[in-house]
């Protein structure tokens, strides 16, 4: 019988480099790229950017328009509003990348076990699953928010909760997929354990489709903190958030519409870069859309 080996340590890396290579070369992804980038640096250069401290008060200076001592005005407390859209970025960031953490590390083993042992285990588990997913985002990171308290902690961890589902079912698709392969034959063969067979061999095979759903996830949990934040129910002000800011921005949008344009268009913004960057990277990695 012919063995065919799953990919060698050295075939990954010529694979990674190929795609990073194509992704150089996809200027929609490439424009996504440096969004996202820009967004990052923001976040992580937010205390050497600020111009004064985000949350500290200034009843003299509030409402005032852009000028050089305070880049993009101040809000209705005399808050630097470009200090707290920088730190709102830190928020948010925070917020998308551990909430879709949170998806990833427990709906890849969820989606894992169920695509490979299929059957009994695979109804149980996706019947579950689409429980879930029977209920709007939206509304259930609402439910667990309202029943775990409104805080940045909880509204990671609701927000998570909410991609658990969807990442199991990226995952229990592509194991399906790649546990009829010849190389997974070929381990059964000579004795290696389902559980090394489907943590070892077949998820490292299944990153590309991973890689694909955090980006693109990334984007919709920074929206969701945001809608959560601006219904009074994430991020508690004073803590600048995107969210929160819109929120107290909605009795000025007459007198100040800048207050609630600025922090918006970084939402755009972001959610834009993240999708496009995502929306490229689906292009590149996934090989059913290549061979089209």
């Amino acid at each position: 019988m012919k063995i065919i080996p799953a990919r060698t340590e050295v075939g990954r890396a010529a694979y990674w480099h190929d795609r990073f290579r194509d992704l150089k070369r996809n200027r929609l992804a490439f424009l996504g790229s440096l969004v996202v980038f820009a967004i990052v640096c923001t976040a992580l250069l937010a205390p050497v950017i600020q111009m004064h401290d985000p949350l500290k008060q200034d009843i003299a200076a509030r409402m005032q328009k852009p000028s050089l001592s305070h880049f993009l005005g101040t809000d209705q407390f005399g808050r630097d509003l470009w200090s707290r859209i920088v730190h709102g970025a830190r928020v948010s960031l925070m917020v998308g990348i551990l909430a879709v953490s949170i998806g990833v590390f427990l709906g890849t083993p969820i989606g894992a076990v169920a695509g490979y042992y299929r059957g009994r285990v695979d109804e149980v588990i996706m019947r579950t699953m689409d429980a879930f997913l029977a209920f709007p985002p939206l509304l259930l990171a609402l439910v667990v928010v309202a029943i775990l308290g409104s805080s940045l902690f909880n509204t990671m961890i609701a927000i998570g909760i909410v991609y658990i589902p969807r990442f199991a079912r990226v995952i229990r698709g592509s194991v399906l997929v790649e546990r009829e392969k010849e190389y997974v034959e070929a381990s059964k063969v000579v004795g290696e354990s389902n559980a090394s067979i489907l943590f070892r061999q077949i998820l490292p095979n299944c990153l590309s489709p991973l890689i694909v759903q955090s980006t693109v996830f990334i984007a919709y949990a920074i929206l969701t903190e945001a809608m959560l934040s601006f219904m009074g129910l994430g991020i508690a002000p004073p803590s600048p958030s995107w969210g929160s800011m819109l929120n107290e921005a909605r009795q000025f949008m007459e007198s100040a519409p800048l207050l609630a344009i600025f922090p918006g268009l970084f939402i755009s913004i972001t959610v834009l870069g993240f999708n496009l960057f995502g929306d490229g990277l689906r292009d590149i990695l996934d090989p059913r859309l290549t061979e089209q």
